[in-house]
């Protein structure tokens, strides 16, 4: 998936010419604390709420704001994986999208990212999920693959997070099959570290278990 997949048209940018006070009042509107200034198809930059609130007149143009605008962008070809760098970079509440040209052509938001990573990396299917601690020198998704599809099981997604200052690496599959006691065993018997699984039955489980608490206290 890539940014322009992702694009909204439902977040306008801001002229420089346009009040500090709309840019604020869009904000809130759209629930965002950044606005792309465009001037016709040139990208200027992103100004924040906390940029406006430190001028002494909100009601002044952008343009006269003494703003050093932030340039963080995408293209419209860069992969989904890049616009999520970039806007946990620049702790962004959206990211404008550029074309070769340089020419401003939208925006998306983190939420629309958060859902566009969803759909990508299978959260939404049933099935399980399973994490795994490895040493680096010891990771293989080829032997890690073999493992599940031995038991007539399919990856769904995987992601991997080296642990900070550490030779470990935290390795989380997503799984097409609630019932993983074959794949858990396996993994044991490869001397694999099992360091926590998730189903949605236990997930359901412990829903249901909350609510049925809940009752109980609203009924006494």
């Amino acid at each position: 998936m890539l940014a322009q997949d992702i694009i909204i048209d439902t977040i306008p940018p801001i002229k420089p010419s346009e009040s500090g006070e709309k840019a604020l009042a869009w904000m809130d509107e759209f629930k965002v604390s950044h606005l792309p200034v465009v001037k016709g198809s040139k990208y200027l930059g992103l100004v924040s709420d906390t940029l406006i609130y430190d001028q002494n007149d909100a009601s002044a143009p952008l343009s006269q704001m003494n703003v050093a605008y932030n340039r963080p962008f995408a293209y419209a070809d860069f992969h989904l994986y890049e616009v999520i760098k970039i806007i946990n970079e620049y702790n962004l509440s959206l990211i404008p999208i550029l074309d070769k040209l340089d020419n401003y052509i939208g925006c998306t938001t983190l939420a629309e990212i958060t859902k566009a990573f969803s759909s990508i990396s299978s959260i939404n299917e049933t099935g399980a999920i399973i994490v795994l601690e490895i040493n680096k020198i010891d990771y293989s998704l080829t032997q890690i693959a073999q493992i599940v599809e031995g038991n007539d099981t399919k990856i769904l997604s995987s992601f991997v997070y080296a642990k900070p200052d550490s030779n470990k690496l935290e390795v989380t599959l997503k799984i097409n099959r609630e019932h993983i006691g074959g794949v858990l065993q396996t993994f044991n018997r490869y001397n694999y570290t099992v360091k926590s699984h998730f189903t949605n039955n236990k997930i359901s489980n412990k829903v249901k278990s909350r609510y049925d608490l809940l009752m109980n206290y609203l009924n006494t």
